[in-house]
């Protein structure tokens, strides 16, 4: 590493950034069903996606006129981690944002000397110095193993949930290779300089963070921890050092002190989402602060890897065990009422942390045993393939699983052995997963996060209960009704159980139900995917008789996560909207599978709807299934297309009405007096009808959408804005795409240009965030060539840079001096690139993707 701009002393700054959610997948399902709390998004990992991580990917720099100049990369330029299961989910669900992280760890590798800026993580967010040694080894294995698929590296550095921490953690960290982790400074207890023998206290934050220590443990190992700024953090999270960019580089030059002898390094730790989700445009912020400490020579950016290599600790220092970053109290938010909460619900009582986690305990304690002794029959080392077992779950392929049984079984297995494998494993996998530790951080026992650890424990009862034969739900049930829930409604645990996690679980049955609902307005083939069920059919019928149907069949209904399968035979009678039946029952004969066949079909083409119910009824019994047995994603879905027919009766009468007063409508307008509120609600609905129609036309016509907007503005009705800017969004970003693909096509560029024109004249505020994006793109790949083209007489490329420059404005990215642009690289050398030194940054001066002002609930960890 070069010193820094031939200072008079080495100055560093790093910047991490803890990103993560709570994992929200439904146990059963493994996958996050919608949760209104986020709406509009699908799910809170969605809406804390738009709001943080997709905006750090793609950070802006804006000029003092609020133009884009620049588009960088934030994650490239500090040190990260990300939650290995909202890493998981990102891959799925928001892959640009993937492969943007993935990026960043590569281009920081060219920055950093080597050193990559992505830590790894602890896999599900435990507070591990209440964990067993068996649940704090397997925790960080998989943190690891999970780091090196993705990331094509073994981490460096490891962030520890909550930074907790205590020897036993440290040491497993440094069997393992790790070499750093980052701490709060309230967690170091003493220091000495190294080959000395006097301690000195530091306790109560008082140890110098701009260096790096060296933590020696009991087994002969050591370790370098590093010990955030907790007043610049605190001021990061907390205060409103984001609103400018500007401001937040000038506090953290403020850390360094020409008292020092040694090179210094100021760093920080926040949870990443303050970028963004807890701080609107805090991403910008932190691009600006990044650009500006670079451009102007102040200090030299690095991450943690590339620091301690060239400056390795001088002094060594104790802990504080069993300490956090975010409880004073040690560990105690976790199991205890100490005070620690939110803030935002005054009088309300923790009580209920110490039975939940009795509880919990109570079930991984019990369950132990249980495992090691079914386990040794089938595995060679229960805990070793445990710790194996990650490999399983980053590949659930038939060729993965086969290769970890191949490792781990005892001698030849049959398909009953191997399912029992699976479901000890996926037993030990939800029995770690309750402990997240989001489930104790809020105030609420009810609270969403709570219930999800709660699931969690429900499907390791589940679980078990189908291994061992035995209910341990009694006694978990007993325990967790000790746990006072705040709102009388809830009363307790127990209560809180009954409500959220017992209607959530599923099992081969209810797989099948929902299946056999869903195929009545779905299409499904002989094979289909039901989450994570795969679903053959071996025989299927469908009845209709006007709004009425019925469906029999028979399916084979799988696990793909424990090979679990079973054979089932279903019927449903479907009235013609909401009210259906279905019935579920384990395939017994084909002759009794016959029998319901035809008792269905007679009693249903002799019109007999109640019969039918009769026959149900006789055929299945208790197991009779409704629309509410729907997983809820595909619930509403039908939901929305059974209200789909109502809304069209409801518009054609509003219609009727609005067309038949139209002249009445014009005169009130023209006087400036107050349509009828019948009259309004009649517009208000054809407007946004016609609006919709518009939309949905292979031809989009934007003047005619114009006309529609100009319209509700004359007659003071609201527009669904949020339709309408989600509709020409998915008009623009395609196009936007193809031009990024074939730039040199003029008639798209024309047509783009002059659409985002019409949208600039919109009172809707359109989120042109991709857009912009491809567009940037556009301006560092293809501009050049144009301008080229265009310098040596070509007309068709001058004008293609007229129309592109016209884009532009629209889209507010300023293109000129394009060469002078920093391409957002954080090494230490950089140049200053014209940027004004305007940075404060308010609502709307960039489109985020998502509604503006959006919020969302505070994530456990800050620092204090």
């Amino acid at each position: 590493m070069q010193r820094c701009y031939n200072l008079s002393m080495e100055r560093y700054v790093c910047i991490h950034g803890h990103f993560y959610q709570p994992p929200r997948e439904n146990p059963w399902l493994e996958a996050i069903q919608l949760q209104d709390s986020a709406c509009p998004y699908h799910d809170w990992n969605e809406l804390v996606t738009a709001q943080c991580y997709a905006p750090n990917s793609f950070a802006r720099i804006l000029d003092g006129e609020g133009r884009i100049i620049s588009i960088v990369n934030n994650y490239s330029r500090i040190s990260f981690n990300v939650g290995p299961t909202l890493l998981a989910w990102m891959e799925d669900k928001s892959p640009d944002t993937y492969h943007a992280i993935l990026d960043a760890d590569r281009e920081s590798q060219k920055n950093y000397s080597g050193h990559g800026s992505a830590l790894a993580q602890a896999y599900s967010h435990m507070i591990l110095p209440l964990a067993n040694r068996n649940d704090k080894y397997t925790q960080l294995v998989w943190g690891v193993r999970d780091f090196e698929k993705r990331f094509k590296r073994y981490p460096e550095g490891m962030w520890l949930p909550e930074t907790g921490v205590d020897l036993e953690v440290l040491d497993i960290l440094a069997e393992l290779g790790i070499k750093f982790t980052i701490l709060a400074p309230h967690q170091a207890s003493k220091v000495r300089p190294i080959g000395t023998r006097v301690w000195r206290d530091v306790s109560e934050a008082r140890i110098d963070p701009t260096m790096a220590y060296e933590a020696q443990l009991p087994t002969g190992r050591k370790i370098s921890l590093f010990f955030y700024d907790a007043p610049i953090s605190h001021a990061v999270a907390f205060e409103d050092l984001l609103m400018s960019g500007e401001r937040f580089a000038t506090r953290l030059l403020d850390g360094f002190s020409e008292t020092r002898t040694w090179p210094q390094i100021v760093n920080i730790a926040t949870d990443g989402e303050t970028y963004g989700h807890h701080r609107e445009h805090g991403d910008m912020a932190l691009a600006y602060a990044l650009h500006y400490i670079q451009s102007n020579k102040l200090a030299c950016l690095t991450n943690y890897g590339e620091f301690l290599e060239e400056h390795p600790p001088t002094h060594q220092v104790q802990i504080v065990e069993s300490s956090t970053w975010s409880c004073l109290h040690g560990v105690q938010r976790w199991r205890a009422n100490c005070g620690c909460n939110t803030g935002m619900h005054s009088g309300w009582s923790q009580g209920w942390r110490a039975p939940l986690r009795d509880a919990m305990d109570h079930l991984r304690d019990t369950l132990i045993p249980a495992y090691e002794d079914m386990g040794r029959r089938l595995l060679k080392d229960p805990w070793a393939a445990r710790n194996d077992y990650v490999s399983v779950i980053l590949d659930r392929s038939e060729d993965s699983v086969k290769g970890f049984i191949a490792r781990n079984a005892r001698g030849d297995l049959n398909a009953s052995d191997r399912v029992t494998i699976l479901k000890l494993l996926e037993l030990q996998r939800h029995a770690m997963l309750m402990f997240t530790s989001c489930g104790w951080f809020f105030d609420e026992i009810s609270g969403i996060e709570t219930v999800q650890t709660l699931q969690y424990a429900g499907r390791a009862l589940q679980l078990a209960q189908s291994l061992l034969g035995d209910s341990l739900e009694t006694s978990f049930l007993e325990l967790l009704e000790r746990a006072p829930s705040n709102l009388p409604d809830y009363e307790n645990g127990r209560r809180i159980y009954q409500r959220f996690v017992k209607p959530a679980m599923v099992d081969l049955h209810k797989v099948c139900a929902h299946y056999a609902i869903s195929s009545l307005f779905d299409v499904y083939g002989e094979s289909a995917e039901v989450y994570c069920y795969r679903v053959h059919r071996d025989d299927y019928h469908v009845l209709q008789a006007g709004e009425s149907s019925v469906v029999m069949g028979k399916a084979r209904v799988t696990s793909e996560v424990t090979g679990e399968s079973s054979v089932l035979s279903f019927g449903v009678l479907h009235f013609g909207d909401h009210n259906l039946n279905a019935g579920v029952r384990t395939f017994r004969t084909q002759a009794a599978y016959q029998g319901m066949v035809h008792d269905m079909n007679e009693t249903f083409t002799q019109g007999d709807l109640a019969e039918v119910l009769r026959v149900l009824d006789k055929h299945f019994g208790e197991s009779i299934y409704s629309l509410k047995s729907l997983f809820r994603d595909e619930q509403r879905q039908i939901l929305d297309l059974i209200l789909a027919s109502t809304l069209a009766e409801a518009e054609a009468t509003y219609r009727q009405l609005h067309e038949h007063h139209g002249p009445l409508l014009h005169f009130l307008t023209d006087l400036g007096a107050p349509l009828p509120k019948a009259l309004h609600a009649a517009t208000e609905l054809v407007l946004n009808a016609d609006l919709r129609r518009v939309l949905e036309q292979k031809e989009v016509d934007m003047e005619r959408i114009a006309a529609i907007v100009e319209e509700a503005r004359r007659w003071r009705v609201t527009l669904d804005s949020a339709g309408l800017e989600f509709e020409v969004r998915n008009i623009l970003e395609p196009m936007v795409r193809s031009l990024r693909t074939q730039p040199d096509d003029l008639p798209l560029l024309i047509k783009l240009e002059a659409m985002a024109s019409i949208v600039r004249s919109f009172s809707v505020n359109v989120n042109l965030w991709k857009v912009q994006n491809a567009y940037y793109e556009i301006l560092r790949t293809a501009y050049p060539r144009f301008r080229q083209r265009g310098a040596e007489g070509d007309r068709r490329a001058r004008a293609w840079l007229n129309h592109f420059t016209s884009l532009g404005e629209s889209l507010r990215i300023r293109i000129t001096d394009i060469n002078g642009v920093s391409d957002g690289r954080s090494g230490c050398e950089g140049r200053q690139n014209g940027l004004q030194s305007e940075s404060e940054f308010r609502p709307g001066s960039s489109p985020h993707p998502g509604p503006e002002g959006a919020r969302g609930r505070l994530k456990e960890t800050a620092p204090r």
